[in-house]
């Protein structure tokens, strides 16, 4: 049995524009963080078909990586994900639950780094990024996540 936390969340309203960090969000079950894109359905990838748009994660740990790894030094919402975990084995969700502060979320699937991702951010990170670039979810019950809430299977 692992716990883990949320250490970062991160929203932003408008498609390509920087992601902001804040304190709380709540999760809307069925359409995302308020206060971001995709929860708007105004996200780059919002008209395509497909499921995990909702809420994505990546872990601290992946972040420490690329810089390690790579040299790639990127704070968290460079990456544009919505939380950024400790301890969490983001990789080991697909298909489950897990809750979140209030909220219980279902990893939809793996997040691997696209070329727009690259685009907005710097080269090679789309490489360093690659089976670590967090998990796509769905909100199943939503709720209030805030900074230091733990992480846990259900």
């Amino acid at each position: 049995m692992w716990q883990g936390s949320i250490v970062g969340i991160y929203v932003t309203g408008q498609a390509r524009a920087p992601m902001q960090w804040v304190e709380q969000a709540e999760a809307v079950a069925g359409e995302g963080l308020k206060g971001d894109r995709y929860c708007f359905g105004i996200g780059t990838f919002s008209a395509e078909a497909g499921t995990g748009r909702e809420v994505t994660l990546i872990e601290l740990e992946a972040v420490e990586a690329i810089s390690r790894d790579y040299g790639i030094n990127a704070n968290p919402g460079d990456l544009r994900r919505n939380l950024v975990t400790r301890n969490v084995p983001l990789n080991h969700l697909v298909a489950r639950r897990f809750r979140v502060g209030d909220a219980v979320l279902k990893g939809i699937r793996l997040c691997e780094p696209c070329a727009h991702l690259e685009s907005l951010t710097q080269p090679k990170l789309k490489r360093a990024l690659a089976h670590r670039g967090g998990l796509r979810a769905q909100i199943v019950t939503g709720g209030v996540i805030r900074v230091h809430d733990p992480v846990v299977p259900e």
